[in-house]
Formats: structure tokens, sequence, C-alpha cells
């Protein structure tokens, strides 16, 4: 039996040192290779903390976090993240934005100046793929929020992460172009796995329906200090064309989920 890709085991986090704040207490899941899955749950409840444990960010008080069979003791090189603001540097171009971690992840470094006609290729076959083919010489400036944050997702994915980190990707954008990239990183995902090279996906969401329309299980999180208190499975085939979201089946995960979050916010959090 293959080993997760992602193991969480029995992790506190604490910040501020001894008596500080205990964000995380017995935190634990695992993410199989090639998976989709969402965390939810309160506000303040962790699930930003558990993408810097993932990540090598930050490192846990107690237990121990994994990914690849490698205990995590430093930032992680085989993760792409993008997060709710891209962050995209305003002097740099949008296909040097995107070139940008291959000047950080060591083993693509070591290459891009000699195969930089071949990054740039990729750059611009993964802007065609989200739908911005032809923009990679704009500015950030020149370009709206969804466009920026199309251009964030390439930037992810340039360096063929085995493991993709979202957090709150799609939050500040409005409802139509939120739903368009749900279908961009639905694709992708399909997509990476066609290719026999799955690419693993952890999302932090608020939306409840992003996380059913897009995860295949949902972690749901405990009020502070977080833990996992359910774990959901989503029963939709891929690949899932929007409608699914106005079945009942859809929307009784849905409220299901919300129940549980409302339950979980009046809980009394641990004395810390």
């Amino acid at each position: 039996m293959s080993r997760p890709l992602v193991s969480i085991e029995n992790v506190d986090l604490r910040y501020g040192g001894e008596g500080g704040t205990l964000a995380v207490s017995g935190l634990s899941l695992a993410v199989e290779k090639g998976e989709f899955v969402a965390v939810v749950g309160p506000s303040g409840c962790g699930k930003s903390t558990l993408m810097k444990l993932v990540t090598g960010l930050n490192m846990p008080s107690a237990g121990q976090v994994s990914v690849a069979d490698e205990p995590v003791t430093k930032p992680v090189s085989i993760v792409g993240m993008a997060f709710q603001n891209p962050t995209m540097l305003p002097w740099r171009t949008t296909l040097d934005n995107i070139l940008l971690p291959l000047e950080i992840v060591e083993r693509h470094r070591v290459r891009l100046r000699a195969f930089k006609a071949d990054y740039i290729a990729k750059a611009e076959t993964l802007l065609a793929t989200v739908g911005l083919k032809g923009f990679g010489a704009k500015f950030p400036w020149q370009l709206s929020g969804g466009m920026q944050q199309r251009a964030n997702l390439c930037r992810a994915l340039i360096h063929e992460p085995e493991l993709l980190m979202l957090d709150e990707p799609f939050g500040a954008l409005d409802a139509f172009t939120r739903e368009e990239l749900w279908c961009v990183i639905r694709d992708l995902h399909q997509d990476s796995a066609a290719t026999g090279h799955p690419v693993t996906i952890v999302l932090v969401t608020h939306d409840l329906r992003e996380a059913v329309f897009l995860a295949d299980r949902i972690f749901v999180m405990s009020a502070r200090p977080g833990r996992i208190i359910e774990t959901k499975t989503v029963p939709f085939q891929r690949p899932r064309a929007l409608d699914v979201m106005y079945t009942p089946e859809f929307n009784g995960i849905v409220h299901d989920l919300r129940a549980l979050i409302a339950e979980a916010r009046v809980q009394p959090a641990e004395a810390v």
C-alpha cells in the first residue's frame, strides 16, 4: 500500500513560544498522491497554519509533518503555492513573474540559463491553458484581478510541483470569475492525472461551494486550537460541470458542512 504524499501526525504548533497562542493541537491528516482535498473551518481555526506546516514555513512544536516520505525540516521544494493576493512583482512582466520560481528552486535554477527558451515555451503554454495567451508581455498593473490570479496559478505550476497548495486563491474575485477559475483548476488537475504525473492539491477556502465542487475529500477543522473534526468524501464523478452545484445532493453536502462549522464556532477554545 502506497504511503500518502502528505502526512500530518498529531501536530501541535504554538506561536510566540511557551505561553503563546496554541494555533493547532492534535492535528492529523493524510493526503494521497494525486488527490484534491479542501480544508474548511471557522475563521482563525488554523487553516493557514496547516498550509505553513506542510510547506515547511513553520515547524511543529510537537508531532511530525512528512511530505513525499521525508520529514519536513525546511521549506519543501516540490510545492507550488498560490494565495488570495497574487503578489506579482510590478516591475516584471507577467511572463517574468511566472518564471520567478525557476530562479529560486535549485534544480531549475541551474538549468534556467541554458534552457530558458524551453521554460519560456512552457510558461506560454500555461498562459494559454488558463486563457491568457498573448498576455506574457503585459505588466501586472495592466491585468485585471482575475487575470493576475490566472497568472499566479501559472507561476505556482511552472516548476512542475508534485504538490500545489492553494490558500484562498479565489476569495477576492467576483462570482463569475471565481467560477471560471474553478474550472481552470479542475481541468489542470484532471490533465495532470491524464499525463501520468498527477498533481496533488490542497485547497484552503471559506467558500463551501468551492470546496464541494473541486475536492475529492473535505477536512473540517475545529475552532482554535485547530484539529480535524470531520472528513467528508465528495461523491460526484469527475469531471464536474458547474451545473452540479444546483442539485439537491450538492446543496445537501454544503448544508452539512455549514452546520459542522457553525457548531465548531461555538465550541470553547482551549485556554492558552
